[in-house]
């Protein structure tokens, strides 16, 4: 079993000037075929992670895709300010 919270963790951090403050967190979704990720940093590090119109999420959610396929379930990521 893959750890995604790991992973994101990996993918972002690198990308955040705070990356002491980066935290994933993996919730419990409604849906058993869906796996909730959170992720959380200060609102300069946010906008960074969202990109001009959604770009850099969009990619890093790709990424997370491919990791999620193992897992035959759909992946949420939600971006949060701390």
């Amino acid at each position: 079993m893959i750890d995604l919270e790991k992973v994101l963790l990996n993918i972002v951090k690198p990308i955040c000037s705070d990356q002491d403050s980066v935290m994933v967190k993996q919730l419990e979704s409604l849906n058993e075929n869906e796996i909730l990720i959170y992720v959380y940093a200060p609102s300069d590090d946010i906008a960074r992670l969202i990109g001009r119109q959604g770009s850099m999420a969009n990619s890093i959610r790709q990424m997370l895709q491919v990791a999620s396929k193992i897992e035959k379930k759909k992946i949420s990521i939600k971006f949060e300010a701390l």
